[in-house]
């Protein structure tokens, strides 16, 4: 199947390679070019049109809903219905969502050119999309209130965390070691607390504001050391062991917050599932990552390049602990925003935590999977290793100097 994705956006075209990848169970093989509107219209069986206001449709293009879906701006939505003539069929609001835009590419790699469907199937089918379509824009309301209301609560935890720290040293009269261990404990909770807000509100605003990670070289080991030092307090409550052993590595470029908070989210959800008096081990080494894009490097990076030069090109981090085994078909789910599979008792909790993750790992252009080991859950992160100080922020910004008309093959094993 032949999918055109007419479009000049980077992430867009990332996007799309990775849902092709995830669902190549479908059984078909998939080749994904990224076009310029502007070349030689060419003929394929999905067309992925990155609408706006500018841009000029072609006039004998048959618009058959299952051939197109517009990813259209919601103020856009009046110039696009005037000026293209194409009703609602798969329109999807953008910034659009990885599960939203998922949902829609497996409907038409499993509908292909079928054959069109039967008048009461299809005036049903049409009230699904205009459901689907005010779903988006309520979500794009929900998201913006969330963001305003998360950042309204960063600032009274930034001066409870300040006035923690004022009596915490005594500036306001002298205090006895138990005044100081519950000031201690709130101080923790305060800076937790306010950790949280500032990555939902990232979270929030994330699809709609691109921010690129602030990279400096670094070492990661003192990252985990701050993670193990918030960390480690959860840990002593339940008797869980916690065990590290960091290589050192060269040639790392990241942003330490967010690194840490990386850290800090995989341990506490370790934390939060390793039975009493379990354990916890870490381990990091630079490590040889395949970065060809095909469907068995997802979601699980493997060294398949045979080849006598597999020098390291990242650094691993593995975080494996003695809890309960994740179920394997939500193995990749536990990092989407607000799924779930168990209610309260399983690693996605909601799907913010982990969520987060995913979301600085995508900005370090790196890779994050997990998967059941001999004693337990394991946690990897992948982050590339760079020879020099990325040009623009460590942002994967030079994929559209890729882009040409050779396209990308997806293949389906």
């Amino acid at each position: 199947m032949t999918i055109h994705l007419l479009s000049t956006d980077g992430e867009l075209y990332k996007l799309c390679r990775e849902i092709l990848a995830d669902t190549a169970e479908l059984g078909r093989s998939c080749t994904l070019s990224a076009v310029s509107p502007d070349d030689p219209w060419r003929e394929a069986d999905l067309y992925i049109w990155d609408f706006h206001p500018n841009l000029v449709l072609p006039e004998h293009v048959n618009w058959n809903p299952l051939r197109h879906i517009f990813l259209v701006d919601r103020k856009d939505l009046p110039v696009f219905h005037a000026t293209t003539g194409v009703g609602e069929s798969n329109v999807l609001l953008k910034p659009v969502a990885r599960t939203t835009l998922s949902t829609f590419l497996t409907h038409a790699l499993s509908s292909g050119t079928a054959k069109s469907l039967r008048a009461d199937r299809d005036e049903i089918l049409q009230c699904l999309i205009q459901t689907n379509l005010k779903l988006q824009e309520y979500d794009q309301d929900r998201t913006a209130f969330l963001a305003r209301a998360v950042h309204d609560f960063r600032a009274p935890l930034t001066a409870l965390n300040g006035y923690c720290g004022l009596l915490r040293g005594e500036e306001l009269g002298s205090l006895n070691e138990d005044q100081k261990e519950v000031l201690r404990h709130m101080q923790h909770s305060a800076r937790r607390l306010s950790r949280m807000a500032s990555a939902m509100f990232q979270l929030s605003v994330g699809r709609h504001l691109k921010s690129l990670p602030d990279l400096q070289a670094g070492d990661i080991r003192e990252c985990l050391d701050q993670a193990l030092h918030e960390i480690v307090p959860f840990a002593d409550e339940k008797s869980i062991s916690i065990n590290s052993e960091m290589d050192p590595a060269d040639g790392l470029y990241f942003e330490a917050g967010q690194i840490e908070q990386l850290l800090m989210n995989i341990l506490d959800n370790a934390c939060k599932f390793t039975p009493k008096a379990g354990s916890i081990e870490i381990r990091g080494y630079p490590f040889f990552w395949e970065r060809r894009h095909t469907v068995a490097e997802l979601p699980f990076p493997v060294e398949r390049r045979h080849r006598f030069n597999q020098e390291p090109n990242s650094y691993r981090i593995d975080i494996s602990d003695s809890g309960a085994a994740i179920p394997v078909e939500h193995l990749t789910e536990i990092f989407e925003e607000y799924t779930s599979y168990a209610g309260g008792h399983d690693r996605s909790g909601g799907g913010l935590g982990l969520a987060i993750c995913k979301m600085i790992v995508t900005q370090h252009d790196g890779r994050i999977w997990a998967m059941n080991g001999e004693a337990g859950p394991v946690f990897s992160v992948l982050l590339p290793m760079r020879r020099s100080k990325p040009a623009v922020n460590g942002a994967a910004t030079q994929l559209n100097d890729k882009y040409n008309n050779t396209g990308a093959m997806i293949h389906a094993d």
